[in-house]
């Protein structure tokens, strides 16, 4: 029976980069919210705008509508992904896999920290073209999105077999 592995050392630098997200997030959360009023925007480019939009829901206002007891729920849910991402950093694996683990914990403790505060998200980047827009969203949606991103390309790479060959003979 195999001993249950301890954490890989230095795994709690990949915190460093968690805290920078959760640190950026705050910051341009607090200056959108400092120089914007609710639904004021700023257009940047023609399919780019900044606006001070708050969301009580989850992704895409998901559940934005009901009576406020998922102000809680998405919180319990932040938390424990929080811990469970925690743990996967511990364990270790490629760059990719850290790094996008990294992300995701970044950006939902960045959210986490509005739920818990504000009792609502604040979101300011809006995409939009044509009539079309994509629902508002922050540094913290970028950075789970993008930690997703590599946790999808992380999951294709080749990995060594789970036992060697002299092992798996062993066992017949």
């Amino acid at each position: 029976m195999a001993e249950a592995a301890g954490p890989v050392p230095g795994w709690w630098r990949w915190l460093l980069l968690s805290a920078a997200v959760i640190a950026l997030d705050l910051a341009t959360k607090a200056w959108v919210l400092a120089v914007f009023r609710e639904g004021q925007e700023l257009p940047v480019t023609g399919f780019l705008s900044l606006v001070l939009a708050f969301n009580t829901g989850a992704a895409f206002s998901f559940l934005a509508g009901a009576s406020g007891w998922q102000r809680w729920f998405f919180a319990g849910v932040a938390i424990v992904a929080s811990v469970f991402l925690v743990w996967m950093l511990r364990r270790g694996g490629s760059r990719a896999l850290s790094a996008g683990v990294a992300l995701i914990l970044g950006g939902a403790l960045g959210n986490l920290w509005d739920r818990l505060t504000q009792g609502r998200v604040t979101d300011f980047v809006l995409l939009h073209y044509q009539g079309w827009s994509w629902p508002a969203f922050n540094v913290a949606d970028s950075a789970i999105t993008v930690g997703a991103a590599l946790l999808i390309l992380d999951s294709f790479r080749a990995r060594p077999r789970d036992a060697a060959p002299a092992d798996r003979e062993g066992s017949r």
